[in-house]
């Protein structure tokens, strides 16, 4: 892969999603008439949601074929890293929610707020197959090729930065997820968040299973909905990242800049497995 790949990548993420969401935007009646209302859970919302994984996918595609695409791939099931990054994601990521909805009237809910735990799995389900998917993009692709040019804390600020810009159009449409929410705590929380991902990606070699599941810890309908106060809980959680891996942000030594893996070499000539 090329640093310049991604000007198609961020071309394509935003032309998928910005186009369907502009239809919404420009054209509501027609579309509306066509498709129906658009929801989060409408199939052009999951469309829309997919566009970095798409991209990604296409450029990987057009690069290295279809063998490329199964290298890229195998790097969600890149599992290892640090005990301290699982716990992270098991107990400081709910952590934040919990804290912070004791700022936000009526958000502390009970602790299991669903009928059953396969209701519960459910819900989990839909949102893992929607938002987690976006980290084939972000981090599967813009990082690594941003930090071939720059320090990990500027490629973050970067992605983070394109990833809010992508997400405006949701704003203004009534239906979707987003639609509710504070504008500008979630761009700057969005800039937290992918500020966070940054050193777990690293730390993993590039893995794209634990951004994903970060993720997918994010959006768990298991917490409460404590926004915009979680906003500057994940803010204050990025400062501390930071400072904690400050040799790590502020150079490039030790930055994973491989978007496809290199090919494992074969047994020699003659040989039988």
């Amino acid at each position: 892969m090329r640093q310049r790949d991604l000007i198609p990548f961020v071309a394509l993420t935003f032309l998928i999603a910005w186009g369907i969401l502009g239809l919404y935007l420009f054209a509501a009646e027609p579309m509306t008439r066509l498709f129906g209302r658009l929801t989060g859970s409408h199939p052009l919302f999951y469309l829309a949601v997919y566009a970095p994984a798409i991209a990604a996918l296409a450029v990987v595609h057009r690069r290295h074929g279809v063998d490329g695409l199964r290298r890229f791939l195998s790097r969600l099931l890149q599992w290892r890293a640090s005990l301290a990054w699982y716990a992270f994601l098991v107990i400081v990521v709910p952590l934040v929610f919990y804290l912070s909805a004791l700022f936000k009237e009526g958000a502390w809910p009970t602790l299991f707020p669903f009928d059953s735990p396969a209701a519960y799995l459910v819900a989990l389900l839909l949102m893992a197959i929607k938002g987690p998917l976006e980290e084939l993009g972000w981090r599967g692709m813009a990082l690594p090729l941003l930090q071939r040019s720059m320090a990990p804390i500027w490629a973050s600020l970067v992605v983070g930065g394109i990833w809010a810009a992508w997400h405006l159009p949701a704003f203004l449409l009534s239906g979707t997820p987003q639609s509710g929410w504070s504008l500008l705590p979630f761009l700057v929380g969005t800039v937290a968040l992918s500020v966070i991902v940054t050193p777990l990606f690293n730390g993993s070699r590039g893995s794209l299973l634990l951004p994903a599941i970060f993720h997918l810890q994010l959006i768990n309908p298991l917490w409460p909905d404590a926004q915009p106060y979680d906003t500057w809980g994940f803010v204050a959680v990025a400062v501390v990242v930071v400072w904690l891996n400050r040799e790590a942000m502020f150079t490039r030594r030790g930055a994973i800049t491989t978007v496809v893996p290199a090919r494992r070499p074969g047994p020699p000539h003659g040989t039988r497995l």
